[in-house]
């Protein structure tokens, strides 16, 4: 019988808080020739407030920047297209990521990832996190038309994986668009707890740990 676990990306494989740090930090010192008038502490906590979470585009918190810090030697397009080519580089993956994905392949399940996000970036993020080589199937909302939690995008990823929903787990953060929408599309859901949300009405396990990961699908084997 063929078994398949999908992921959500950032928040779940990907430790975005850390990797926009890391980024920001980064990108302070790449570009100093017009950031260095902005102390690079002030610079990344401001950059951080901005991008609430992810949930402000990069566009957005970069004008603010501009405007707010007088920046000058450098656009805010020129900011973010330096985002957009070298955030990969400081993608920062949660602890256990790779000995998981390991173990999962060597236990014959079938690897994806279903993400909201821009294609070309979410597939930067995805190789900067070395994982492509454990993965079965990608789906980003940008290029499949459809995001999560819409019920498409789940069933869409299951077909490609040739799976049925019942022998499918889905693993993610947001307990709307990963949990609520892979509960609708019949797949068993494994929640990763975080600090800005409350757990799930309906799930079937939570994690704080990936590797906490193959024990429970071990158990749900036994249900």
């Amino acid at each position: 019988m063929k078994k398949a676990v999908l992921f959500d990306l950032d928040g779940t494989l990907l430790d975005r808080g850390s990797s926009v740090r890391r980024f920001v930090e980064a990108q302070h010192d790449r570009l100093n020739s017009s950031l260095s008038h902005i102390p690079k502490a002030t610079y990344v906590i401001r950059f951080m407030e901005l991008d609430c979470r992810g949930h402000v585009w990069k566009d957005k918190v970069y004008q603010a920047l501009v405007e707010e810090f007088s920046i000058a030697g450098t656009t805010w397009q020129a900011l973010l297209e330096d985002y957009e080519t070298q955030f990969q580089f400081a993608c920062v993956p949660f602890p256990g990521l790779l000995p998981m994905l390991s173990k999962l392949k060597s236990e014959g399940y079938s690897l994806g990832i279903v993400t909201n996000g821009f294609g070309e970036f979410q597939s930067r993020s995805i190789d900067g996190l070395g994982i492509r080589r454990y993965l079965d199937a990608v789906l980003i909302s940008d290029v499949e038309g459809v995001r999560k939690p819409q019920l498409a995008i789940f069933q869409r990823a299951m077909e490609k994986l040739d799976v049925r929903s019942a022998d499918s787990t889905f693993v993610g953060d947001n307990p709307d668009a990963d949990i609520a929408g892979a509960k609708r599309a019949g797949m068993r859901t494994i929640w990763k707890r975080h600090l800005y949300s409350s757990a799930p009405e309906k799930v079937d396990a939570i994690i704080d740990n990936l590797d906490e990961i193959p024990l429970i699908l071990q158990s749900f084997e036994h249900k």
